[in-house]
């Protein structure tokens, strides 16, 4: 036997990393080694996982599965990954800039600004195929045709230009398959910023091409003030008058009740299981439903089973009758690969419901509402949802759920990261973040921070003249104020305070709600609206909490997170506010008054 080489702890260290790549199954990593990407089952992996223009940041890992029968990492998010300099950039430009409150124009945005018409920011497409062509041609032109799009995309984009998106080629195949095979879409969007999970280029792509209807869910509505609800419903009613729309909660507070009531029984229900048939929004998507189907598809079973849910849910929610189970289908592989598109509507007479979105919007919830009971596992954190599949409701209505994806965009990546888009574990300058959710919240009302440089003071006081607060200073507050330490020296721990911050905006404790474009012209109309006590009691509020919501509560020390993401309801529509009408009012009071 020969003797062993000795050689430095660099090199075990290397040797170490390598194991563990090949583990993983990552492609190109280790492959010198013998055996290399067997393990990890990375044979299975497409080769247009990871794009050649960039370099990309695989996360959301999973062990892998012994038998190499099955790869869990194969819908792992792929995003382009920050560089170092970026990094250190933002550390220093935390302890530097002294944070400054934006004006109210600042928090107006509108769906131009994230999605510019003169940039035509598409999505992947699947490429034109026929049941002749076999699997593997298959998956090889999907593969050219993803490796185009992304080529294209970075050569008529400068570096750093835009947002975090989606480069898994794998889970792009998800949607193209709940696209061929739905009848109507469910497209779910976040009430606090609908315009950044909004991209037309999907809209065009259903009702031009496809020649689909679409349903806008606004969900969690909860989290947002009553007059930036309808003004948002305005707007999106102002931008796509086609545009079929439904507010949405899946746990409406109780009238008269307070805000922090509201929330307790929120967290109750989601942790029992249970209150899922109370929600406020399936009637009314089942209601734009028969307006879309004209009459082709029975929905009454449907009807029904809203009817039996929210009466269940007055008895013992534990017990259920076998006739109301959910029938769920898990897609394999091969069935997703080779399923042709679906040319005829409501074939067999059932209705299929795409449900598409970008992550961390509430899709799982909206499910779990429609169903009636938990039949999908719900979190915060982004890319939760990774497999396709399909529940029956009825014997005509049948639900898909697809994995959430991030669609290009010139969004700032702050501003999707506060949005729970992007999975905060993985955010390696987190106080960048921070500083832009300060400029534009009262976090001092809301956290009641003391400077971390003032000495004997009162919590909450004001620094003096020349001693500004910057993001660097808030997550040091922070920590000190929560009690996070570093282990060995027992410092102040600012990074594990900045992601608690983040967290917190992130579940709408420090809520961060973006306004359309004229909002601040439109602000008196939107305040006076007919439709604001109905909005208040579905929200779980009373008269005078009018400023609820809008981000200056004072955070509880009770920071329980929970695992569970919050859909939220709507007021229902006046019948005066129809499309045409809304569009003409709503450009004309906003020429009168800007």
């Amino acid at each position: 036997m020969p003797r062993k080489k000795p050689f430095c702890n660099k090199q075990k260290k290397k040797q170490l990393q390598a194991k563990r790549a090949r583990k993983r199954g990552d492609p190109g990593s280790g492959a010198s080694s013998p055996g290399a990407g067997v393990e990890g089952g990375g044979d299975r992996r497409s080769s247009t996982s990871d794009s050649e223009t960039t370099d990309i940041r695989r996360i959301n890992h999973q062990p892998n599965n012994r038998n190499g029968r099955h790869d869990p990492n194969r819908f792992r998010l792929h995003f382009e990954k920050e560089s170092k300099e970026n990094v250190e950039k933002g550390k220093k430009l935390a302890r530097e800039k002294v944070l400054k409150p934006v004006s109210e124009k600042e928090l107006e945005i509108g769906i131009d600004d994230i999605y510019p018409p003169e940039k035509a920011l598409s999505f992947p497409q699947r490429p034109p195929w026929n049941y002749e062509m076999t699997r593997e041609r298959l998956l090889k032109e999907e593969e050219k045709s993803f490796r185009g799009f992304l080529d294209d995309l970075h050569s008529r984009n400068t570096p750093g230009s835009l947002s975090h998106y989606e480069h898994n080629l794998e889970t792009w195949r998800q949607l193209w398959r709940v696209l061929e095979m739905s009848d109507v879409y469910l497209l779910i969007v976040d009430i606090r910023h609908p315009v950044l999970q909004f991209p037309p280029a999907l809209y065009r792509y259903i009702t031009d091409k496809l020649h689909k209807q679409v349903i806008l869910v606004l969900n969690k509505v909860d989290l947002c003030p009553p007059p930036l609800v309808i003004a948002w419903k305005h707007y999106m009613m102002s931008q796509f008058p086609d545009l079929q729309m439904v507010c949405f909660t899946s746990h409406p507070g109780e009238p008269g009740s307070t805000g922090e009531e509201t929330r307790i029984l929120q967290k109750r229900r989601i942790r029992s299981k249970a209150g899922w048939g109370k929600a406020g929004g399936p009637l009314d998507i089942m209601k734009a439903c028969q307006e879309i189907t004209a009459g082709r598809v029975d929905l009454s079973s449907w009807e029904q089973k809203i009817q039996r849910d929210a009466v269940a849910e007055q008895l013992d929610g534990d017990e259920l009758d076998e006739k109301d189970l959910v029938l769920m289908e898990h897609q394999s592989d091969s069935s997703m690969e080779m399923d042709g598109p679906s040319q005829e509507l409501y074939k067999d007479g059932v209705l299929t419901l795409g449900c598409i979105g970008f992550p961390n919007v509430g899709k799982s919830s909206v499910i779990n509402s429609l169903v009636g009971r938990k039949v999908v596992s719900v979190s915060r954190t982004p890319g939760h949802t990774k497999y396709f599949q399909t529940y029956y409701l009825t014997k005509t209505v049948k639900l898909c759920d697809c994995p959430g994806l991030v669609f290009p965009s010139y969004v700032a990546k702050q501003l999707q990261i506060l949005s729970g888009i992007y999975p905060l574990a993985q955010v390696q300058e987190p106080y960048s973040s921070v500083g832009y959710l300060c400029e534009r919240v009262s976090f001092l009302s809301v956290l009641k921070l003391q400077h971390p440089r003032l000495e004997d003071r009162d919590q909450g006081a004001q620094p003096p003249e020349g001693l500004g607060w910057t993001a660097w200073d808030v997550c040091e507050a922070w920590a000190e104020k929560k009690g996070y330490k570093t282990a060995k020296a027992a410092r102040n721990d600012v990074y594990r305070a900045a992601n608690s911050l983040l967290r917190l905006a992130v579940d709408g404790r420090v809520c961060l709600c973006l306004r359309p474009s004229g909002y601040s012209c439109l602000r008196e109309h939107w305040e006076s609206h007919t439709d604001l006590p109905e909005i208040r009691a579905l929200q779980g509020r009373r008269p005078e909490d009018q400023g609820a919501g809008d981000g200056d509560e004072e955070v509880s020390d009770d920071e329980e997170e929970d695992d569970e993401d919050q859909g939220f309801d709507r007021p229902k529509e006046t019948e005066e506010e129809q499309p045409g009408f809304i569009v003409n009012m709503y450009n004309t009071l906003r020429e009168r008054e800007c």
